[in-house]
């Protein structure tokens, strides 16, 4: 199996599954107690935490752990909303995740205003334009993204950052796709609030984490207990949260060695130039420079991904769509739409997420399947 989508999920490192064990099997005490099981339990949340901090360049007392990056992203813009209710307006983008974007589409139907900026055909912000929105007395929040999720495409968030802070907007950063891939020290930054998911960095599903800067004005969402210092109720996920922990660390030491990263993009980029070469109308969706070395959205056009994919799974090759199946017909992702990327193209994008556990050797195989397999495709339905 050749496993590229790790933007969808990664592998859980063996380190990570022996280090959650003892808290799903003998150390199963609620951390809320306080005989020796309950506190063994409370240590391990907490140096999970000290863990999560040091890969964001946070405080502990910053960190909220919670059910995922979709918990994470809702509680960052419900709570600021909630805590600034006098404001009814959200700016954001148009390619955040569906945690975000549906979020406030939701919200958008209940009052609040919601400003959506665009962006150009390499999936860039135009900064211009956000400065413009957030200008009004009216925003509560902006939200935006660190790095697409479909395209890889990296926001200059410090520099989105600094304009919010300089007109005194609170900013949530979904990091989803940026932590344990690129660096992240939330004290070089004004960053308010941001959200991270452990499955994304070869930790546990189930398990993320919401920094939420000390001075930010934010109202739990999820309440009943005094857990996470009163910011989410609930009995903690202590397995999940040791294991995000223990992939944060790991993450942290691969964030250390830059031979790591250049070994992934060097896979990514060798397949791209594959099969630039070997296919005919081909073509690499979003920036070519500002993006994550491990992600590559490719563009097979006048084909459907669809086809694509199952005749890659036949050969025991995983990856995704830049699109949703909806009653029964492929839709062009919202992503590349808002992109501007022809339908012909958008219909036909496939994305490859590489993580350091892929090989050269993987990449050859691909990249000589998929050549066969287009060839295949475009003499049944040939390109117009």
């Amino acid at each position: 199996m050749i496993y590229l989508d790790n933007n969808a999920t990664t592998q859980m490192r063996p380190e990570v599954f022996e280090t959650m064990t003892p808290y799903l099997r003998d150390a199963y005490g609620n951390p809320s107690s306080i005989h020796p099981l309950g506190q063994r339990a409370r240590q391990a949340i907490e140096e999970a935490r000290y863990r999560v901090a040091r890969l964001l360049g946070a405080k502990t007392s910053e960190i909220v752990f919670t059910s995922g990056g979709t918990e994470a992203d809702n509680a960052a813009i419900l709570g600021t909303l909630l805590a600034r209710p006098e404001k009814k307006t959200v700016v954001t983008s148009t390619v955040e995740h569906s945690a975000v974007r549906e979020t406030l589409h939701v919200l958008g139907r209940r009052g609040i205003r919601v400003v959506e900026i665009p962006v150009g055909g390499g999936g860039e912000l135009n900064l211009d334009r956000f400065s413009e929105a957030i200008s009004g007395d009216d925003v509560a929040l902006a939200s935006i993204m660190w790095a697409n999720n479909e395209t890889g495409v990296i926001f200059d968030i410090p520099q989105i950052a600094a304009i919010c802070h300089a007109k005194r907007v609170p900013l949530h950063v979904d990091a989803v796709q940026a932590a344990g891939k690129i660096p992240v020290n939330l004290s070089e930054t004004s960053i308010d609030l941001l959200s991270i998911s452990g499955h994304k960095f070869h930790g546990p599903k189930g398990v993320g984490a919401l920094y939420i800067r000390r001075q930010a004005r934010w109202m739990a969402v999820i309440t009943g207990g005094p857990q996470e210092r009163d910011r989410r109720g609930g009995t903690e996920n202590v397995a999940g949260i040791v294991g995000m922990g223990k992939a944060a660390e790991l993450a942290h030491k691969r964030l250390e060695n830059p031979a790591i990263a250049q070994h992934v993009q060097t896979l990514r980029d060798t397949l791209e130039r594959r099969l630039l070469d070997s296919i005919p109308d081909v073509h690499i969706n979003g920036d070519l420079q500002r993006r994550l070395g491990n992600t590559s959205n490719i563009g097979f056009a006048a084909l459907e991904a669809e086809a694509i994919l199952l005749l890659l799974a036949q050969h025991d090759i995983c990856a995704s769509a830049g699109a949703a199946c909806s009653s029964g017909s492929l839709e062009p992702s919202p992503i590349l739409r808002a992109m501007g990327v022809p339908d012909r193209i958008a219909h036909g994008s496939v994305r490859f997420s590489f993580s350091s556990l892929n090989t050269r050797e993987e990449v050859d195989q691909v990249a000589s399947t998929l050549s066969d397999i287009i060839a295949a495709l475009r003499e049944t339905l040939p390109v117009t």
